[in-house]
């Protein structure tokens, strides 16, 4: 008789989950690099999750990407949690070990990175003040990315001042939390600026930061990418600085669980692009 290989299958979990474009970026991946696996959405409802994530290797998973609302709530479920997710408080990446271990990590900053670099070559995170936008999961993400990279002062605005105080709290000396009202006021000699909330999503509230003090050169991107080219950018750009959408980070943090999972580094480059905005 012959022995199958398992075929190898990844999934990306969430309520709801049908927006999800992790899919299609994935699928393109395994068609491009030939490889016999799958990748599907899988909606889980918070009270399922722990008896449905265990499930999930015994069906032949080897790891699966978390989305909201379970980013946090999986650090309580994993058997191994890294640094930088324990760290950031939440997860987006899961592998499934071979031991029965479920291993979490988080890739949203060496993803936002990772964008940034790409799509701004020429940025210089040392060279001065970044603003956050934001106190959120993607937040947190965010500022440790920016922290490691060498920022060396982080001036954070959220609409609700405890979440920023957290940050501060947990993050150190380098973050400065100022009232929401205060934003347009931090853009002046900011090297960096990035908007992490929901604000000029489609169908969310607009952006409605005034960008006028925004200082030219600045690099300023946008964590969301429904519209790929948001108010935020649209005014950013007006305003002599040079954007970067949010499409790359969500390609660029996906790569390294791609990698683990299937054995290949995926190449992130303008065909991925079009093959996500297309799908």
């Amino acid at each position: 008789m012959t022995d199958h290989p398992r075929i190898p299958l990844a999934a990306v979990i969430g309520h709801p989950i049908a927006h999800s474009r992790s899919p299609a970026l994935h699928g393109y991946w395994l068609k491009r690099y030939g490889i016999k696996g799958h990748y599907i959405p899988i909606d889980i409802a918070p009270v399922d999750l722990p008896r449905l994530l265990r499930t999930l290797p015994d069906l032949g998973f080897v790891g699966c990407n978390v989305t909201i609302p379970h980013k946090e709530a999986i650090l309580q479920i994993a058997d191994v949690v890294t640094d930088r997710a324990a760290l950031i408080g939440a997860a987006n990446t899961l592998i499934f070990r071979k031991d029965g271990k479920i291993h979490a990590d988080n890739t949203d900053g060496s993803g936002f990175i990772a964008n940034l670099r790409q799509q701004a070559p020429d940025w210089k995170p040392a060279s001065g003040p970044a603003v956050v936008l934001g106190a959120g999961g993607a937040a947190r993400a965010v500022v440790a990315a920016l922290i490691e990279v060498g920022v060396p002062e982080i001036r954070l605005a959220n609409r609700t001042r405890a979440r920023a105080d957290a940050i501060r709290h947990d993050f150190g000396a380098k973050i400065h939390v100022h009232e929401w009202v205060q934003a347009p006021n931090l853009l002046d000699d900011a090297v960096t600026v990035i908007n992490t909330t929901a604000l000029g999503m489609t169908g969310k509230a607009e952006f409605n930061v005034p960008m006028h003090r925004l200082n030219p050169g600045a690099v300023c991107n946008d964590l969301v990418y429904t519209p790929l080219k948001t108010q935020f950018l649209i005014e950013a750009e007006e305003r002599g600085g040079i954007i970067v959408d949010g499409l790359g980070m969500l390609l660029h943090q996906a790569a390294p669980g791609f990698e683990r999972w299937f054995g290949i580094r995926p190449e992130v480059d303008e065909a991925t692009r079009k093959a996500v905005l297309s799908a």
